[in-house]
């Protein structure tokens, strides 16, 4: 009788390589599932170590180009931002390694899906939701979730000793006190030694970016060129170079960040889930690319229609993807919003790059016109009279009026706070 198949989303780390062993041990046949989403990753080691532990096959899928595009670039698009600091770096990487680990499986006709995500965390929640909406009569596997698999797997330590046991290979080198994980966009750091939020994150954690204060003495300067809101070249070296290609446009924002060490952030946030989790993350290329496009859009976009943009679509777009919704109605309409918010986001922006800081040295748009310079002129008349201003103040002033008059009947003194 042939065995089931379980299609497993596999790392080649210590947790994902004894799920795989356990799995076996339950009497599946197990496909290993890795996503190349730009983490620097020994992909074939990997697959190598999968298929010695007994893994049938090893599928390796890059996945660079649709999670820049389809991904990254609407989330810049609309500032993507939650809860006023982290940029989603986890969260956006999700939804294509979803999608391709259900693709795998359909081929491989498996009964169900597995993954190594903490019972705790975010990511089981990204994960399965996709999972459910991509192939509504998937199982899903998650043995951090179950009982049996975690009392049995305390800790480390018991990892370790079911390793030996069962021959699987670890890496003899003294594992760092805390996870990681990694992708184009960013790297997270959390656990371990950083479950204090007091604790100060040691130097040697930060992987992607320079420290600040040993970053270059000179700054870089470079323009980022934007189309209806999405970033579509990027010149630097003095404009002697570009990069128009996504993904090419992204290592390249990613390579300038990283040398400034632009994008670090350390954060107290809110899990889906209920709990408070302390992260800390390096988020170089998309920390800029979206400082810029949030600039652009100061000179460009009409105000009201950037504010109900703010009010709305960043804040629910956000939200839904920390949240794992991204296979969702929801998300649909919000992204046919983004879409149409940025018809006239187009323009360039200069910007600068040195010791941890993106800053903005100019500007401009060719074909949208919102800023008049005569008009905004403290030095010449233009086109607006100073005159109307004073109709203006006045209307702007009738309910303030009536509101003074009537904390003063109360024996309210507004002037003197009393």
């Amino acid at each position: 009788m042939a065995k089931e198949k379980v299609c497993l989303a596999y790392s080649g780390g210590l947790d994902t390589s004894c799920i795989l062993q356990y799995l076996l041990d339950e009497g599946y046949e197990v496909i290993a599932f890795m996503a190349d989403v730009g983490q620097e990753e020994d992909f074939e080691a990997a697959k190598a170590k999968a298929l010695k532990i007994g893994a049938s096959k090893c599928y390796i899928e890059d996945l660079r180009r649709e999670f820049i595009e389809e991904l990254c670039y609407p989330a810049i698009a609309c500032n993507a931002i939650y809860e006023n600091v982290y940029l989603l770096g986890t969260s956006l990487a999700r939804p294509v390694i979803a999608r391709a680990q259900i693709a795998v499986a359909q081929k491989e006709g498996c009964v169900a899906v597995s993954h190594g995500c903490t019972g705790k965390g975010n990511d089981q929640v990204r994960f399965e939701l996709a999972f459910y909406a991509l192939q509504p009569t998937i199982r899903v596997i998650a043995p951090w979730r179950d009982p049996v698999f975690y009392n049995r797997f305390k800790g480390r330590n018991d990892l370790l000793d079911y390793a030996a046991q069962k021959g699987i290979p670890v890496t003899s080198t003294k594992s760092q006190p805390w996870s990681m994980d990694e992708n184009l966009a960013h790297c997270s750091y959390e656990a371990g030694i950083l479950e204090d939020p007091n604790t100060t994150p040691p130097e040697a954690m930060w992987k992607l970016t320079v420290d600040p204060i040993k970053a270059p003495d000179a700054p870089e300067d470079f323009t980022l060129i934007f189309e209806k809101g999405l970033p579509v070249k990027l010149e630097y070296d003095n404009g002697k170079k570009s990069a128009t290609d996504p993904v090419d446009l992204f290592l390249t924002a990613n390579t300038i960040a990283r040398r400034h060490g632009v994008g670090r952030i350390d954060i107290v946030e809110n899990r889906f889930i209920g709990l408070k989790s302390r992260g800390c993350y390096e988020t170089p290329g998309l920390t800029m690319l979206r400082s810029a496009h949030v600039d652009l859009e100061g000179l460009v976009m009409d105000r009201e229609v950037r504010a109900l943009r703010d009010q709305f679509l960043t804040f629910n777009y956000a939200k839904l993807l920390y949240n794992g919704l991204y296979f969702s109605p929801e998300r649909e309409f919000l992204e046919d919003s983004i879409t149409a918010s940025q018809k006239h986001v187009n323009g360039a922006v200069r910007c600068r790059a040195y010791k941890g800081m993106f800053s903005v040295l100019g500007r401009w748009s060719d074909t949208e016109k919102l800023y008049d310079e005569s008009e905004s002129s403290m030095d010449e008349i233009g086109d607006f009279a100073p005159t109307d201003t004073t109709g203006f103040i006045a209307i702007q002033a009738i309910r303030l009026k009536k509101y003074g008059k009537a904390k003063q009947a109360s024996g309210v003194d507004l002037v003197n706070g009393k």
